[in-house]
């Protein structure tokens, strides 16, 4: 409905407020009240964090979490902007894929403070003397523990288009440009939600390494939950800990209904399915701006905008277009294509060695990749272990949406649980029964990566269509053919978008997890991860590289030799339609 079809009288009783707008306004001028409240901190200067630095006093808390949330939130929002040009890039271009899906499972392998490292005084030199530029390293930082899974959700997504979609957008002769909005972004928005919940939270884990952060004689810590938290851990403050995870607690269950539930309820209707789903998920919040008048009918001219640019006939160039036919050109261009791929790895190889020999010796290369196998062992026997754990409960949870709606907070708070908040449980039993720290300690690489199964399991089995389900039931399908013939097929896709981004994010989390402190007590498992975080302590930058390098190599040899075979599987063999 558009305002040149509503007559003057109509037009009047449309305007008119009622009760649920006014509630509804209470709700967004809240939020905009709080958004300038936490961006007025942000001009603050530097030394403003030295004459108010962070206390233990519970009554700062609100505050603390409210500078958390908005950089998370910041964060999510640039995560997202990256997710739509990243993938469908990479999606749409086959040459361009050579490139920026090895370069993806690169980014997702480089620690957060690796970023951090080379990151900081960036980002602090922007904005000399201003709190401003200690803020955007952090919310940078937050980003590099949100972006990777949601570009890969994104990618898996549109590459698994269901053929029968694909001929009728040819059909009605869509360009590039509507293909991607009226069914690319559709298709993928049930999976690509579910990771940005998982973002959400993954930006809970490692919030406490991004707002108290040391590097070399950079050290800047920013108010907040994570600072606050590593504050507590310092001085083995157990209530300051209890404290910090209800505000986390209260903060996850405003944003899931505020926020995430009504997303969620309103992506349901991008399922791709022939018949009509048994049960919808619902959002209360969603149900106050449906039944508003003068809001929505404000909304009106946004809603006609959208419509006109996700209209416009715009072809993609050529580049971005898969191509349909393959000849000698082609193959010229490819060998070309990837030629200087190589040319440009090799160069990059040769800067990196060039910077390294100047301190380092052969011996330090061997060291730091016998650490890498080290760290190896730990990610894989944990990947199957959650594997085996999480995607039945993923299944079970994903098929029945009104426990996914109950479960969706519960699993995002769970996933949020930063593993340095465990340290206090883990430090103590181990010394106090003499247990070995490189077994011990391992458990708290998958604390917070573990989710991204779950997550997207979740996922897939939320999409999985009613018309197959159907099908299964009709075909009498129970047990374990029930399994391999009809729920395994459909949530593979999603599946392995999940364990690729749990692979990573366990090199990732290594960094934490193989060094546990409370207190003066410090225990250090022998890995990668250890290894990083020992040399970014000290500010040995050449071994932080150097561990970086090895890290980002092991887990893009893991993902060529593991998990792209087992995509192209899943793009050939298991796709819908």
């Amino acid at each position: 409905m558009a305002f040149q079809d509503i007559r003057p009288a109509a037009l009047g009783q449309v305007l008119r407020p009622n009760i649920w707008d006014v509630v509804a306004l209470i709700f967004v001028i809240g939020a905009l009240v709080l958004i300038v409240y936490g961006g007025e901190q942000t001009a603050a200067p530097l030394s403003a964090l030295d004459v108010a630095p962070v206390s233990l006093d519970p009554g700062n808390l609100p505050a603390y979490a409210l500078r958390t949330t908005l950089r998370m939130l910041l964060a999510i929002v640039c995560a997202i902007i990256f997710t739509f040009i990243y993938a469908a890039i990479a999606a749409k271009s086959r040459r361009a894929e050579m490139v920026l899906i090895p370069l993806l499972d690169i980014l997702q392998s480089v620690p957060i403070l690796g970023f951090l490292t080379f990151t900081v005084v960036f980002f602090m030199n922007l904005f000399p003397g201003r709190v401003f530029g200690a803020e955007l390293a952090c919310v940078f930082a937050i980003f590099t523990s949100q972006a990777w899974n949601m570009t890969f959700s994104m990618y898996q997504s549109m590459r698994n288009v269901p053929k029968d979609l694909e001929e009728a957008s040819q059909s009605f002769h869509l360009s590039g440009w509507q293909r991607f909005w009226r069914l690319d972004v559709p298709f993928a928005m049930p999976g690509l939600v579910w990771n940005t919940m998982m973002s959400m939270s993954g930006g809970w884990f490692f919030v406490v390494a991004s707002e108290a952060i040391t590097v070399g004689d950079t050290t800047v810590t920013l108010p907040g939950i994570g600072s606050y938290v590593a504050l507590a851990i310092k001085e083995q403050d157990l209530p300051a800990i209890g404290y910090a995870l209800l505000a986390m607690l209260l903060v996850i269950l405003a944003y899931d209904q505020l926020l995430f539930r009504p997303v969620v309820a309103w992506a349901d209707k991008f399922r791709f399915e022939q018949t009509a789903s048994a049960t919808e998920p619902s959002s209360w919040m969603l149900d106050l701006f449906r039944r508003t008048r003068a809001l929505r009918a404000l909304s009106y001219p946004f809603a006609a905008l959208n419509k006109v640019i996700s209209n416009l006939h715009i072809a993609l160039p050529a580049k971005l277009r898969i191509p349909t036919r393959r000849g000698p050109p082609s193959r010229l261009i490819d060998g070309v294509w990837l030629t200087l791929i190589v040319a440009s790895t090799a160069y990059a190889a040769w800067k990196v060695y060039e910077y390294l020999s100047v301190t380092l010796s052969i011996s330090d290369v061997f060291s730091a990749v016998g650490y890498g196998f080290i760290t190896l062992a730990r990610v894989v026997v944990l990947i199957v272990l959650a594997t085996l754990i999480w995607v039945p409960v993923g299944v079970w949870i994903g098929l029945r949406p009104k426990l996914a709606e109950r479960i969706q907070p519960l699993a995002q708070f769970l996933a949020a649980f930063p593993a340095n908040l465990a340290f206090p449980v883990f430090v103590v039993i181990i010394v106090h029964y003499g247990l070995n720290v490189n077994v011990w300690l391992s458990p708290l690489m998958i604390l917070g990566t573990q989710w991204y199964i779950l997550f997207n399991v979740i996922a897939g089995a939320s999409a999985f269509p009613t018309d197959l389900k159907e099908a299964a039931s009709s075909f009498h399908l129970k047990g374990w053919r029930w399994w391999t013939k009809a729920i395994l097929p459909g949530i593979f896709p999603y599946y392995i978008t999940g364990a690729i981004t749990a692979s990573g994010g366990s090199w990732n989390a290594s960094i934490v997890a193989e060094v546990a402190s409370w207190g003066d007590t410090k225990l250090t498992a022998t890995g990668l991860g250890a290894y990083i975080a020992k040399a970014t302590e000290v500010g040995d930058f050449p071994r932080v590289v150097l561990g970086i390098a090895v890290m980002c190599i092991f887990v893009t040899l893991f993902n060529r030799l593991l998990w792209r075979p087992l995509y192209a599987f899943g793009e050939r063999r298991l796709r819908l339609g």
